[in-house]
């Protein structure tokens, strides 16, 4: 990582004993209203033409030699960089201007968003693999962190979220694939690479995790999963998705499945690799690695539409659909894919028809519309994250400023600010408006 570390010479440079001074934020300035951008952002320092001048050598380049070009543009705002490997997730604090970013480094760090440069909050420890999921509870808390090694904590938040103490961990699975909190309720789930899936209920009154669900119906990886929100507070379900090419919808009180979808029988003989999951109201879309689109009427349990995306690929590897998001305009219906081949494929949602298809160089590695509006952002392995109008595919918006890939990002301020987790262990703050 030194050699990347070096590679950062554009960004701003931390105070000296930064980390000592901000090891642990006042309450009033984590709680404080959110930074207003009034227009003077600072510009990434240059680098110094003198010392450039004194790097120069005279001697006659060697003719083998070959040069490493690094581009050196940057439009952040500000930056984090406090990781020592691969930044692989990022998530914002529901009501504090404050993310969480979790590593290849095995740890997570929490930080501030609205202040230039960000102030330290606290770090979380005591993990032994990446840290490669994880999330806040709507109430905003509780924080969940999972490794690669099958370890998940859970911490309370302390003092208006200065401070994080640990409430409980566990320890079921040997490897974590993914963590989602239910959107409202203080429920997560986690699936793991033998193909199980398990719900825990947070509760605060009794100081313990409870387990409310273990289930073990696919057979391999299981990939993803969503909880489905509703109005009756004795219903809590679940849909799961497989490597095995399964989708199964569960009853997470009772582990009862309400439906479960198979290759061969529900699927037409087409065994996908379900890789991504995302729903609006009852339709669930799920991504195939193998470019395969599914459309699931939940309330029916039956398949509303099957696309296969891409044809003519050169390497099979393109096909994969590393992302999915719904516009939740009621007056656009829109859906976006994002594959490896740098295709973001714009589907209208009431024909199944394709609107658009915007194109980058390289993998699409997360989507997400702003809100209900029809804007849309995306990241990619080529380092930058985009702001679109998915209406006209007009490009609004361009960050640059990663030597190497982002994997994840967060949306902040209506929009306004864009959080970045970068694979050279930097997360960037871009200020769009």
């Amino acid at each position: 990582m030194s050699e990347e570390k070096d590679q950062q010479q554009n960004y701003q440079e931390q105070p000296e004993n930064s980390e000592q001074q901000d090891e642990f934020i006042d309450i009033n300035e984590v709680g404080e209203e959110v930074y207003e951008d009034d227009g003077n952002n600072q510009e990434p320092p240059q680098e110094d033409e003198e010392e450039d001048e004194d790097m120069e050598i005279n001697e006659e380049p060697q003719e083998d030699h070959e040069t490493l070009e690094i581009d050196m543009s940057n439009n952040s705002w500000t930056y984090f960089d406090k990781h020592e490997d691969s930044i692989f997730t990022i998530f914002a604090h529901p009501k504090l201007p404050m993310v969480l970013t979790g590593g290849g480094d095995n740890l997570g760090y929490l930080w501030t968003i609205h202040s230039q440069p960000p102030k330290f909050v606290g770090t979380i420890e005591n993990h032994k693999e990446s840290i490669i999921s994880g999330g806040f509870t709507n109430d905003g808390k509780f924080l969940i962190t999972a490794d690669m090694e099958g370890l998940i904590q859970v911490f309370k938040s302390n003092k208006s979220g200065e401070k994080w103490n640990l409430f409980g961990e566990l320890n079921e699975v040997d490897e974590i694939l993914f963590v989602i909190v239910h959107p409202t309720l203080p429920f997560f789930a986690f699936g793991a690479n033998d193909g199980s899936i398990w719900v825990y209920q947070i509760d605060e009154s009794n100081k313990s995790l409870i387990q409310i669900m273990s289930g073990f119906a696919h057979t391999l990886e299981c990939n993803g999963a969503i909880f489905i929100p509703s109005k009756d507070e004795n219903d809590l379900t679940l849909v799961s998705i497989s490597e095995d090419g399964t989708v199964i919808n569960w009853n997470c009180f009772t582990g009862a499945t309400n439906y479960k979808l198979q290759p061969h029988d529900d699927f037409k003989g087409v065994e996908s690799p379900w890789v991504t999951i995302s729903n609006y109201e009852n339709l669930i879309a799920i991504g195939g690695r193998d470019g395969q689109l599914s459309i699931i009427n939940n309330d029916t349990g039956k398949i509303v539409s099957s696309i296969k995306t891409l044809d003519n690929v050169e390497d099979v590897a393109e096909l994969s659909i590393e992302a999915l998001s719904w516009c939740k305009n009621k007056n656009i219906n829109m859906l976006a894919v994002g594959l490896v081949s740098g295709d973001i494929l714009l589907f209208d949602t009431q024909q199944w028809r394709l609107r658009k298809n915007l194109k980058v160089d390289d993998a699409i590695t997360k989507l997400e519309f702003i809100d209900d509006t029809p804007l849309l952002v995306g990241s990619s392995m080529n380092g930058k994250i985009y702001k679109w109008d998915a209406r006209t595919g007009d490009e609004l918006f361009v960050g640059v400023g990663h030597n190497m890939g982002i994997l994840d990002f967060t949306i902040v301020d209506n929009g306004k600010k864009l959080i970045t987790a970068g694979d050279e262990g930097v997360s960037l703050v871009f200020v769009t408006e």
